[in-house]
């Protein structure tokens, strides 16, 4: 299959290309940086793009998380999206897999199945984060093949929880350290999922029935538990437990993406973070 990967120099997209072609698929990247340097933003660029890869799917992995820029980010899962897909329609391009979150969904005291609908706050910053992923999960199921692939807090190299990462600044007491997370050991529970297991889901996801997926570890956590498991992964102070839970805080349930075969490799946050190689 030939597979164009936009996002392809991201935390997931550098794990996910080289196990695409160890799958047999022939793999085109596009990302704001690299040799196919495209900005999702600009409609006519990714007009081009995707016309002249001429893929038999797309692999949507696009964030602008670099500057911890919220509104930034839900730019591009807004109006990056929208072009991709109508890019993807138009090159004739049925079947698009495409990265979501797996906490935007409705206040519950269970880890969410995919069954949930998502959060209809109103609130902000929260409505504006929901409104996005709304948007985005819209947008890919005008597709006829469209699997959204709502990951979990994504750790492992790359990413703001890795070893000499945003996360770490942050505990260690930097004032500077930007990233779009929490550091409260309080009651909020959130699933985590290692980026190399992100892109193993992406991989299988080209062959899974369409609709939505929780790619998540096993164990989702309060943060009060994982937390102090983090810190001395990262050898960082770990912070004081403190009460209270955030209701959306719930975490979510992978065994839809298990029955399918996927299954992490790292199954859980208590050993992964020490092994975020």
């Amino acid at each position: 299959m030939r597979v164009l990967v936009a996002g392809a120099t991201g935390a997931v997209g550098r794990q996910l290309v080289p196990r695409l072609e160890a799958a047999g698929h022939e793999v085109v990247g596009i990302s704001r940086r690299g040799p196919r340097p495209v900005d999702v933003l600009d409609a006519e660029a990714v007009r081009r793009a995707v016309a002249g890869v001429a893929p038999d799917a797309v692999v949507h992995q696009l964030t602008d998380l670099g500057g911890a820029d919220g509104a930034a980010n839900d730019r591009v899962r807004v109006e990056g999206t929208r072009n991709l897909v109508d890019a993807a329609r138009e090159a004739g391009v049925g079947r698009i897999v495409a990265q979501s979150i797996s906490w935007a969904h409705a206040p519950g005291d269970a880890p969410a199945d995919e069954s949930v609908p998502l959060d209809p706050a109103e609130e902000l910053p929260r409505a504006r984060v929901v409104a996005g992923v709304r948007a985005l999960e819209s947008a890919v199921a005008e597709l006829p093949e469209a699997v959204v692939l709502r990951y979990g807090i994504l750790y492992g190299p790359g990413t703001w929880y890795a070893p000499g990462g945003a996360v770490a600044a942050a505990l260690a007491g930097d004032p500077g350290a930007r990233f779009l997370g929490s550091t409260a050991a309080d009651g909020s529970v959130s699933s985590f999922v290692h980026v190399g297991d992100a892109a193993e889901a992406a991989v299988r996801a080209l062959e899974w029935p369409p609709g939505a997926y929780n790619v998540v570890d096993d164990e989702p956590a309060p943060g009060h538990a994982w937390l102090p498991v983090l810190a001395e992964a990262l050898g960082v102070p770990a912070p004081g437990r403190t009460e209270g839970r955030v209701p959306w805080a719930r975490g979510a349930a992978n065994a839809r993406a298990r029955a399918l075969g996927w299954a992490p490799a790292r199954p859980s946050w208590r050993t992964g973070f020490a092994d975020q190689g």
